[in-house]
Order: C-alpha cells, then sequence, then structure tokens
C-alpha cells in the first residue's frame, strides 16, 4: 500500500502488546570469539517474555528453528506462547528491520514498512529489507510503505531512532538524521522529518537531543540514551564523570531536553537520570553499553546488565518508575558485542483494538 497515510499514531511502548517479535541470533560476525553464548541470552529473553506476552521469532533455517527449539526447552520457556518462523534474515536487530506498528482511527494496527538499508553503513541488509513484508504476512496485518514527500522513493527509517510517549511527543537525535554520517534519506532537512513523523506517526512537537552514546555504530539512535517512561516522564542516561567521553553527549541532552521542557509551548516533562555502567570494552573497543536500552513488554521490563554496580542503581530506579510491572535484568556484556542489547532486539507488536486474524 503505496499510499499517504489515514491518521495514525505510534502508541507508547508500555501500552498493550499482541506480541515481541525477536530473530534467532545467527550471523556470528556481530559477536567474534562469543557467539556461543548469545543463543542461551536469547532463550533467556524468550523465557522471560513468554510469561507475558507471545513471542514471535524468526529463524534462519528449519535446522536453526530446532536448535532455537532445543535451547528454548532447556530454559524452560513457555513454548505455548512462542511460534518459530523460517525467514532469513542478515542481522537479528528487529527493533530497526522490522515494521513499526501504529494505530488508525478505528483502533486497529497497521504496520509501517519503513525501507532499511543496514544502517547505511553495512552492505549485507538485503534480507533484512524484506522482514517487514515478512512480519505482515504471518501477522496477518496490513502494511503501508511510508514514501519520502513528493517521491517515489520509500523513507529510510529504523524503529531504533524513534521514542514516543503515545500522545503526541517524539524523541529524535540530530546525530542519527541531520548529520553527514550514514545518511538515510539524502537531502532532508529538520522541517521535513518532522512532516513525515507528524503524518505517519501522529508527532505533533519533535524534541531533537544531540547524539546517542559512545560505541554507537548506528550514528546516533535514541534508545541507547532517552527513552519515555510516561507521557510525561524521560528517562536519560547520563555520565557526571568529565572524563568520560560520554560526559559531554549527555550533557548536552539533558541540556537540550531541559530547555524543551521550560519552553513555554511545550509540555512539561520530568527528567530522571540513569547512570551508565562502567565503560564495557572488547578488544580495544568501547561498546554501547547502556541501562537505557530496556524493553517494555505486558507486564515487565527487561533491562540490560553488565556486571557492573550501577546495575542496582538502574534497577530500581527503573522499578520505581514501573511499579505495576516487573522489571528484570538480562545479562548483556556479551550480548553488547554485537553492538546492542535488548531494545535493538526486539520490536513490539501492539495490540490495537482487535488482535491479528492468525494471532
Amino acid at each position: 500500500m503505496n499510499r499517504s497515510a489515514p491518521k495514525l499514531r505510534m502508541p507508547a511502548e508500555w501500552e498493550p502488546h499482541r506480541a515481541t517479535w525477536i530473530a534467532w541470533p545467527h550471523h556470528e560476525p556481530d559477536w567474534p570469539t562469543k557467539f556461543e553464548a548469545i543463543p542461551w541470552v536469547y532463550a533467556e529473553i524468550a523465557r522471560v517474555l513468554a510469561e507475558h506476552e507471545p513471542v514471535e521469532i524468526l529463524c534462519q533455517s528449519a535446522e536453526a528453528a530446532e536448535s532455537a527449539r532445543t535451547a528454548l526447552n532447556a530454559h524452560a520457556v513457555r513454548m505455548n506462547r512462542v511460534r518459530l518462523h523460517v525467514i532469513p534474515t542478515d542481522r537479528v536487530w528487529l527493533r530497526d528491520s522490522a515494521p513499526t506498528g501504529v494505530i488508525n482511527q478505528d483502533g486497529h494496527v497497521i504496520l509501517l514498512n519503513w525501507a532499511f538499508n543496514g544502517w547505511a553503513k553495512y552492505d549485507n541488509w538485503k534480507r533484512d529489507a524484506k522482514v517487514g513484508a515478512a512480519i505482515a504476512e504471518i501477522s496477518g496485518l496490513p502494511k503501508l510503505e511510508p514514501l519520502r514527500p513528493g517521491t517515489r522513493e520509500r523513507m529510510v527509517l529504523e524503529g531504533g531512532g524513534i521514542e514516543t510517549n503515545g500522545q503526541g511527543l517524539l524523541l529524535v537525535t540530530e546525530e542519527w538524521l541531520l548529520s553527514n554520517v550514514q545518511v538515510r534519506n539524502l537531502g532532508f532537512d529538520r522541517e521535513q522529518y518532522e512532516r513525515v513523523f507528524a503524518e505517519w506517526l501522529g508527532t505533533r512537537k519533535t524534541i531533537w537531543l544531540g547524539a546517542s552514546c559512545v560505541g554507537d555504530d548506528t550514528h546516533g539512535h535514541i534508545d541507547d540514551v532517552a527513552r519515555f517512561v510516561s507521557p510525561d516522564t524521560v528517562v536519560l542516561a547520563v555520565e557526571p564523570d568529565p572524563s568520560d567521553e560520554n560526559h559531554p553527549l549527555s550533557m548536552d541532552n539533558l541540556r537540550r531536553l531541559e530547555l524543551a521542557s521550560r519552553n513555554p509551548e511545550a509540555d512539561p516533562l520530568r527528567i530522571v537520570q540513569l547512570p551508565f555502567p562502567e565503560p564495557v570494552m572488547m578488544l580495544g573497543e568501547r561498546l554501547p553499553a547502556s541501562y537505557a536500552n530496556f524493553y517494555i513488554a505486558n507486564g515487565v521490563v527487561i533491562v540490560p546488565t553488565f556486571n557492573d554496580a550501577n546495575d542496582r542503581v538502574a534497577l530500581r530506579t527503573l522499578g520505581e518508575l514501573f511499579p505495576e510491572r516487573q522489571v528484570i535484568g538480562i545479562h548483556a556484556r556479551d550480548l553488547v558485542w554485537g553492538l546492542g542489547t535488548l531494545h535493538c532486539l526486539t520490536q513490539q507488536e501492539p495490540q490495537g483494538a482487535i488482535a491479528s486474524r492468525t494471532a
């Protein structure tokens, strides 16, 4: 469906889900020397999520599906809440390659199938670009393919770059969309992006932060630094140590959020600070380890942890912000070697007024 969007709204992540979508890990170069541990991390993620909502898992092959089933059974995952689908992918970061679920005026879910180009960085992305169509077919949900205004070219966007409160506010970074590195939509400016967000996501105000965190190879995804946890509350990853590379980036983001909140025409926002863990290094490379990459599911919030003293601080902070949900830490020190953690690998399918025809 390539046409102008009807009136749409992107729901907040804490609104009800029909399911969570993930893809079973298979691309060993994403975790060199550590790949053997990664399927077991995924099995634990699936175990926790399946206690709260269905989990749909894309598998590279029938053999990969059997391997996944073995790991899931070993972790005592509720298999009546899990479905395995043989859908080849290049990588497993479904936050970015899978479609964005939005709600139309009738309360029904529509999938926005953005164009995907490997974060304008990697060469192997063409199978990932087909994930949106596959999920639409499996779920039975209609899909729209947003176009760049005035053209026949599809918009390139990734789910990890957009963060909404479900009531018209959107967080993005300038690093992701306005820099000349890893350019998604050549020639697009701030105002053009804001028009696209308004038309397809129901956004009435876009808040532009500066940059993501050190080590983020997407070049600017918001989900490593700032997340809505309620319509008027944002958690922001802040590094207080002036000697740390994340300090000036996070201080700039804090200033921008404070200014946006103080604007008399803006919605007042409560800003809650999350710490960063101590730098997580691998083979001399600093990895994008951040507690802000948590994922909100029905009844639970899963939070990446890093064997760090600040794990406890992050879990306590998020526990206070989500008193009606379980807040569960998932060990992510190996996982983040793939340059992403829990939010990066998940994509929610909203519930909407009716469930998927095939659910």
